[in-house]
């Protein structure tokens, strides 16, 4: 023991100080194996360097990144729902096209299983003591598609690109009130320096996976992305046919191991059933994604492998705080009190998702408090609530949503539960089109609607989720939630580089949210991807990209 102490007393002479006191943290049992190398890997410990520190502390190496083995020359056929808009990084917003984005395009770091980032583009990363430069160290000899070695112009290029207010940027949500466009700064031709408005100790999830539309582009990037896909990744663009569908070829020159696969062919439906019926039938090889209501009949069928992952993913349900009959708290936390969270789980999701607990801190995440009692389905309770706050007799209120995957069945189960303390919903289904609308306030059913239900796709770190839908000055807060106090809190958190203060943050957000319970958060997805049996190597992230590089067919 004691020359393990002496191994651990050499390795944090060149820590950072939060760096150490993760460190200390795994030897003195404050923190799991599982958050330390989450976390570690954050702060840009080497995933080397963070598989020696848990074996010398007691807990084994990380587990083996070693290339799945596979037969090559294969063609991967995936089906997807149709993209619904052009396929642009900066502007990009739906799950197929960040999946297609990402067969051609890179991303400074992935985020890989249990939310540990894992560096492609870039080889490492380290902040300043503030949490408001982070410095990034690219790889060298990477090339782009189109010719031309990828080096920090192009990083500069590309971050500015999604950080311009004038660009339409789907990426504005992330970098509002972090990044600015000129805060990305070249070094040298291999260093990259962000400089933050503010500390924020999870900013490396900005620049990965997490964020879809942060793939590297050439400096010299001017749009039409579609004619050509160019990116730094193991395909290349083939064929594009909007509304079809695309293909892409192994590109022969990655400065990586080569892809397994020859070609991967993505075929657009415009539905679940239709992709199901596919896979049945042998069309495709695999789907993107599938809902557990959708794909029951595929997850206990011996004929395909589900390959599954926790998730962040939910289904937002907002109440207008600044709308006569929900500016009393106690008449939201009463319609929170009747929602079932397990039949939830276990009838709508087949039991592939977890429970919610009405804030975006989901069980996946190191940062939540697990302390923070779970809400149950209390309908005496909400009963009391209802007539405390003088709504006692009910009232009529209309709830809108999209048609998309779950969410109307979901709004029909809140339809019947809420009865039981005298509200009448009326319930107002709509394609996504017309639900998101022109996606800014005043000029959409999403952002104006007294009541909702958003889809919202994972995030490795809780960040744009506290913020965005829930912050004072969020962009998409269609509760109308404004909370100083709330505010306060969030700030705190991410500005936070500790763990432990990150729970601490943590912890008070979730009870304050839970006290006024402007959004109701009732589970967290799974992710489920379905392939033919005989399919391998398939390593989708929990955000949804499919990564095929190492895919195989029997």
């Amino acid at each position: 023991m004691n020359k393990n102490y002496r191994i651990l007393d050499l390795i944090r002479r060149n820590r950072s100080p939060h760096e150490n006191h993760l460190i200390d943290g795994l030897v003195d049992g404050r923190v799991s194996r599982r958050d330390f190398i989450r976390h570690g890997s954050l702060l840009g410990v080497s995933l080397p360097l963070l598989g020696r520190i848990t074996a010398v502390a007691g807990f084994g190496g990380l587990p083996s990144l070693a290339r799945a083995q596979g037969t090559p020359g294969a063609t991967i056929r995936v089906a997807c729902i149709a993209p619904t808009a052009t396929i642009d990084p900066v502007t990009t917003s739906d799950f197929t096209g960040f999946v297609l984005l990402q067969q051609a395009g890179e991303y400074l770091c992935v985020g890989g299983p249990d939310l540990v980032l894992q560096p492609v583009l870039a080889e490492s990363w380290k902040s300043n003591d503030l949490g408001t430069v982070w410095t990034f160290k690219l790889r060298k000899g990477v090339k782009f598609h189109s010719g031309g070695e990828m080096k920090a112009d192009d990083v500069a290029a590309s971050i500015d690109r999604l950080a311009d207010p004038a660009s339409s940027s789907n990426a504005l949500s992330v970098f509002k009130g972090i990044l600015q466009k000129g805060a990305t700064r070249k070094v040298d031709d291999y260093t990259v320096e962000f400089h933050l408005d503010t500390p924020n100790g999870n900013f490396p999830y900005m620049l990965s996976s997490d964020n879809y539309n942060a793939i590297i582009l050439p400096a010299s990037y001017k749009g039409d992305y579609e004619k050509s896909f160019d990116g730094t990744g193991p395909f290349k663009l083939e064929k594009y046919t909007p509304k079809v569908g695309a293909s892409f070829v192994r590109n022969e020159n990655y400065w990586g191991l080569m892809a397994l696969p020859e070609r991967t062919e993505f075929t657009f439906f415009n539905d679940e059933q239709s992709q199901i019926l596919a896979l049945q039938g042998g069309q495709v090889d695999m789907m993107n994604a599938v809902s557990p209501l959708a794909g029951i009949v595929l997850l206990n069928d011996p004929n395909f492998n589900i390959i599954s992952a926790k998730t962040s993913a939910h289904n937002q349900f907002h109440m207008r705080c600044d709308s006569d009959a929900f500016k009393d708290p106690r008449v939201r936390r009463a319609i929170a009190l009747c929602l079932d969270r397990d039949k939830l789980v276990a009838g709508l999701h087949k039991g592939r998702a977890s429970l919610g607990n009405d804030s975006p801190f989901a069980p996946i995440y190191p940062s939540t408090d697990a302390s923070v009692p779970q809400r149950k389905q209390d309908i005496a309770q909400a009963k009391q609530l209802m007539e405390a706050a003088g709504a006692g007799k009910g009232f009529k209120v209309t709830l809108t949503t999209e048609r998309y995957i779950d969410i109307p069945e979901y709004a029909q189960l809140i339809q019947n539960w809420v009865k039981e303390i005298g509200i009448d919903l009326d319930l107002n289904l709509l394609d996504q089109g017309r639900y998101y609308g022109d996606a800014v306030f005043g000029k959409s059913n999403w952002l104006d609607s007294v009541m909702g239900i958003t889809d919202y796709a994972h995030r490795g770190v809780p960040n744009v989720l506290l913020a965005a839908p829930l912050k004072s000055d969020g962009t998409w807060n269609a509760a109308h939630f404004k909370n100083r106090d709330y505010d306060a809190l969030v700030s705190s958190y991410i500005a936070a580089l500790d763990l432990e203060a990150q729970k601490a943050s943590a912890g008070k957000i979730q009870n304050l949210l839970l006290e006024e319970t402007p959004v109701i958060f009732g589970y967290f997805s799974d992710l489920l991807v379905p392939t033919a049996k005989g399919v391998t190597g398939v390593q989708p992230t929990a955000m949804g990209q499919l990564f095929l590089d190492k895919a195989s067919k029997a």
